[in-house]
């Protein structure tokens, strides 16, 4: 008796893979394994089938593909993933820089951020098309040489002008980037750190739309003070777009009198917060009518003199005070209050301490400055030049908690793409790797805007979906990957939310 697979085609258009026994010419069994209604499914039947037959016996394939054949999955590819890369980095205008190295490394910190060397390993796990190590180290050169941050800030700019019209507002922020090498140099050097990290650092400065797009990343030195980044990324972003007309939101860490001086100067208008440490004299008749109550959400406004001598100038300034951040700042000064009462009995050593008053080698609870801190509480201002005829304290207010955005830009190049510890040692290698991150940036917010979702979770999602490349005898078959309710729901935004 012998015994083979074959494959008949069914009324329904499926495939049924049977194992048939015969004695001569007659059938005297078959044994039905199952019906497939696609490459894959049509694969594994037949190795199922295969596996029923004793070792050296023969596979009869009534479509043409021969005895003996034994399917075999010779690639996998993330294509799904990748078109979704590759579309949006072309959608963003990034194609024009025409270098498949560079576009390689930002994909690939989407997928995985690492190094620069992993790349290909990367590359090579999702079934992407493989790049050399050496092709990567051409394409980190030529992007210093051939200043591809210009092409890309110029590219996302006008993305953001095609989503959204001009731009009235744009948002700045700074923060700091650390290194794995001890050793400072005139780039990397140690300096503030919100982390309280003694590592060598650099300084990055970021404008970002009201979306939170990156429009602009600047480079400086790990010292360097956060008021003074501003104005060179502002006349650095001038000079790229020819821009002045617009309003620039920054955190208190950038309010200077010259720096806002400088600002408008340059034509900008500017929202910026105020930290208030001591009672604004121009709230003086507020206090005097009504000592510290407020309704909460109420907005008060005045104008301060800033500067001194030739540079002083009277900026409109608008006060809020909220009960959530009363509460928040009260529990703050309690704790801080302790603190001082342990320095004041010798109980914790006298630090950076706030309420603590020193006279001689006697330390005290400075009630008087706990008091002022007490009629602050809950107050938060901000400083602007454009008039209340064109933004009233409201939309001023709203305009500077927009700022948040630009945190998350923060965030999301920290954890999510993996920009620190920088590993690089010249100047213009760790330019290259904030290039890179910035175009990694752009990408992964158009992508969360679309799909509502985290670029984690995006990836996470998608890269299951593998094309299976089959080869049977020669001949290579594709089975595309089953796409489930949830990626499809994924893809369809993706699609649908072309924006333009």
């Amino acid at each position: 008796m012998a015994s083979f697979v074959r494959k008949v085609p069914t009324a329904s258009g499926a495939t049924a893979v049977q194992v048939v026994h015969k004695h001569g010419r007659a059938v005297v069994g078959i044994d039905h394994v199952g019906s497939a209604h696609d490459d894959v499914q049509l694969a594994v039947l037949m190795q199922v089938a295969a596996k029923r037959l004793r070792p050296g016996q023969g596979v009869l394939d009534l479509d043409g593909a021969g005895a003996g054949a034994r399917p075999r999955v010779v690639g996998t590819r993330c294509e799904v993933l990748w078109d979704v890369l590759t579309s949006t980095y072309a959608r963003l205008g990034f194609d024009e820089l025409g270098d498949a190295g560079f576009r390689a490394m930002v994909l690939a910190r989407l997928v995985e951020p690492t190094s620069k060397a992993e790349v290909i390993r990367v590359l090579d796990q999702i079934g992407a098309p493989g790049v050399s190590l050496r092709t990567l180290f051409r394409s980190l050169g030529r992007a210093q040489a051939r200043d591809y941050r210009a092409l890309l800030a110029s590219a996302c700019l006008a993305h953001s002008a095609r989503l959204a019209g001009k731009a009235a507002l744009i948002m700045y922020d700074c923060t700091t980037l650390h290194f794995t090498n001890e050793l400072e140099d005139d780039l990397r050097k140690v300096g503030m750190s919100k982390e309280h990290r003694v590592d060598p650092q650099v300084q990055i400065g970021l404008l970002v739309d009201p979306a939170g797009f990156p429009l602009e990343v600047h480079l400086f030195d790990g010292a360097k003070a956060e008021t003074t980044t501003l104005i060179p990324v502002l006349k650095a972003f001038q000079a790229r777009h020819g821009i002045t007309d617009m309003v620039v939101v920054a955190d208190a860490g950038m309010l200077s009198a010259g720096n806002l001086n400088a600002i408008e100067d340059a034509g900008f208008a500017f929202i910026v917060g105020s930290r208030i440490v001591k009672a604004p004299y121009d709230l003086a008749e507020h206090f005097e009518r009504h000592g510290n109550y407020f309704t909460d959400g109420q907005i008060l406004e005045s104008a301060r003199i800033m500067g001194t001598g030739a540079g002083a100038r009277s900026r409109r300034v608008v006060y809020q005070w909220r009960f959530k951040r009363e509460q928040r700042d009260q529990k703050t000064i309690n704790a801080q209050i302790t603190k001082a009462e342990k320095v004041a009995d010798g109980s914790r050593p006298l630090r950076r301490d706030r309420f603590v008053k020193i006279s001689g080698a006697a330390k005290a609870v400075d009630w008087a400055v706990v008091e002022r801190a007490r009629q602050l509480a809950g107050l938060k201002g901000y400083v602007t030049n454009l008039p209340a005829t064109t933004m009233d304290g409201a939309a001023i207010i709203d305009a500077y908690h927009d700022l948040w955005h630009v945190e998350q830009s923060f965030r999301m190049t920290k954890s999510d793409l993996a920009a620190r510890p920088i590993f690089h040692h010249e100047r213009e290698a760790i330019e290259a790797h904030i290039t890179v991150v910035f175009a990694a940036l752009a990408i992964a917010r158009d992508l969360q805007e679309r799909s509502g979702m985290s670029i984690k979770r995006l990836i996470q999602a998608l890269q299951p979906l593998l094309s299976v490349t089959i080869d049977i005898q020669g001949h290579q078959i594709t089975a595309e990957p089953t796409i489930t309710t949830e990626t499809r729901t994924i893809l369809n935004k993706l699609t649908q939310s072309t924006g333009y």
